[in-house]
């Protein structure tokens, strides 16, 4: 595989950047991922990261060099990191569940395939044209219900990770990419401060290593001091030249090889997997302590 990847991720006017992003590769597939942590949860950071690490860990033990089914190691690495983030919450005894949106991408053999969960986008670009991006998980984005929905809770989201609720998720067909095709990977804030139309024409003039970092300079510039936390993560398939610092080609690596741009850090207990009992028995143990709370209140007011 040829390809050429740019990643960048800046606070903005947050306190701290609670959005995660990298990539992996072995010799026949290559996965990118981004997660935003949700702010109004505690350790929204805490919850991307260990998003990003568990879908990694996932990747590096199911690519061999290539994976199976694509598909069915999406889900299974959404699912699994949904259920690490409720263990770290269920072993710290948390009243809230740390959060976080998710969207990742698998390349391999020529084609695409993605999941995501809450309102991290993800663009299929082709020349100037967008040909496709994946719907947010936000009452504004359900056309059946939108008129329907209080105008101040058109941008919630009704599905993450972390929720004490099973996630809602959706998963791409696979879709075979052409010499040039584009992958952007974003959180909400670049899409809320770059039209997509302002987006198609950076992408179409520049590679990725000039045109992300510009957009990211632009979301932070309308923004201004109220800026979101911006993260973008951008691929470009089967770039020709492999000279440029932003290229990478997977030629070179060993069959059991494997890179990956994903920190693991003091989280990176990803091995062992929570079975059904056990995750039910955390969702049952979080509730419980949402209600305690909630009753504590009541007899405070």
């Amino acid at each position: 595989m040829k390809f050429s990847v740019f990643e960048l991720s800046r606070r903005g006017g947050r306190v701290i950047n609670e959005d995660r992003m990298g990539y992996s590769y072995t010799r026949d597939a290559a996965l990118f991922v981004l997660a935003d942590g949700m702010g109004g949860h505690p350790e929204g950071e805490v919850a991307a990261q260990i998003a990003l690490q568990v879908v990694s860990v996932h990747f590096q033990k199911k690519a061999r060099p290539g994976l199976d089914d694509p598909r069915a190691f999406l889900e299974e690495a959404l699912l699994q990191a949904h259920r690490q983030i409720l263990r770290y919450a269920s072993g710290k005894s948390m009243v809230d569940t740390p959060r976080t949106t998710l969207v990742a991408a698998v390349v391999q053999d020529g084609v695409a395939t993605w999941i995501h969960c809450g309102d991290s986008r993800l663009y299929w670009v082709r020349g100037s044209e967008l040909l496709e991006r994946t719907r947010d998980h936000s009452y504004s984005e359900m056309r059946e219900v939108s008129s329907l929905v209080n105008q101040a809770n058109r941008n919630v989201l009704f599905t993450c990770l972390g929720s004490p609720s099973k996630p809602i998720y959706d998963l791409s067909d696979s879709r075979p990419l052409e010499q040039g095709d584009q992958l952007l990977l974003c959180s909400d804030g670049l899409w809320s401060s770059v039209q997509t139309h302002e987006m198609l024409q950076c992408l179409a003039k520049q590679p990725v290593a000039k045109s992300v970092p510009a957009l990211v300079e632009a979301a932070l510039r309308r923004a201004g001091d109220s800026s979101d936390n911006v993260t973008v993560l951008a691929m470009e398939w089967e770039t020709p030249s492999v000279s440029e610092p932003s290229s990478v080609s997977t030629q070179e690596i060993d069959v059991s090889g494997f890179e990956s741009t994903i920190q693991m850090g003091p989280l990176d207990a990803c091995e062992d997997e929570l079975n059904d009992e056990a995750i039910e028995r955390s969702i049952a143990e979080i509730n419980e302590a949402i209600r305690r709370s909630a009753e504590r209140q009541k007899v405070r007011s």
